[in-house]
Parts: C-alpha cells; structure tokens; sequence
C-alpha cells in the first residue's frame, strides 16, 4: 500500500526548472487526490479499529458470563476455540486499521508536499489586471502616486 502512495507520488512531480514551468495537472489534482485517499484510508482505519473494538466486548462479555472459556492453554492461546478465533479476529483488525492510518498519515504527508510546493512555484503577473496603483519616493523627500493603464 505505501509503495503504491511512494509510486503514485514519484509520477505527480513533475521534472524540469521550478522557473520555466507552470503547475503540473498531475500537481494540482494529485494533492487533491492524495488528500481525498487520506481521508478514505483514515475513514477505513475507524471502520477497521471499530471492527475489533467489537469482537474484542464480544469476547469481554463472553468471558465475564463464563470464565472457564476464557483459561489458556500450554501455549498461550485460549483453549476455547471460539473464544480463540475472536481474539485472532480483534488482532486482524487492529492490524489492518494501523495499515490504514499509516497509509492515511503517508498519503496526508505526500498532499502537504505537493500543496507547498505549488505553493512555492513562481506565478506569473495575470493579465487580466486593467490599472495598478503605483507608488514612488520622490528625490526632495516626497512620495508620488498614480495609476498605470494597460492596455
């Protein structure tokens, strides 16, 4: 999952001088992109952590009603098998909830970078700009104002 987010990163870069370019589409929708995945990945890990909260009260609330099924065996399981497969269900969930949120947190990371970076690419005046205001230090201590049309 993390190698995929790593690729998917490499190919939104674009390549060349920060001076000549405009802002790469791959740039200015990946971050849109990354960030609605972290949002998703970040909505899966609840979902997941949510999923093993509930077998792990379900195996709670079995071993309150009846404490003998809950003894373990020679080897550190729960000797019932029931029992057993809840608590494997609860460690399989929080395991694919911690994948989630680190793949959020990663996925989170890599929109940051690309929203600094457009960010931090040179922008062009715009041309749609009719007058300017413009003002200037005078030599005898004064200051000058006025407009510049463009047309």
């Amino acid at each position: 999952m993390i190698r995929v987010l790593f690729v998917l990163i490499f190919f939104l870069m674009p390549s060349g001088r920060a001076e000549a370019q405009e802002v790469s589409p791959f740039v200015k929708y990946g971050k849109w992109a990354l960030l609605a995945g972290s949002i998703s990945m970040n909505y899966l890990g609840i979902h997941s952590h949510d999923q093993a909260d509930d077998a792990f009260d379900t195996l709670e609330a079995q071993c309150t009603v009846d404490q003998e099924r809950c003894a373990l065996n020679s080897e550190g399981t729960y000797a019932d098998p029931a029992i057993e497969e809840l608590y494997q269900t609860s460690l399989d969930y929080d395991q694919s909830a911690r994948a989630w949120l680190i793949a959020a947190e990663t996925a989170l990371v890599g929109s940051a970078v690309l929203f600094v970076w457009e960010l931090t690419l040179p922008k062009p005046r715009p041309d749609n700009i009719p007058f300017e205001p413009e003002v200037r230090s005078l030599r005898g201590g004064g200051t000058g104002l006025g407009l510049r049309f463009g047309f």
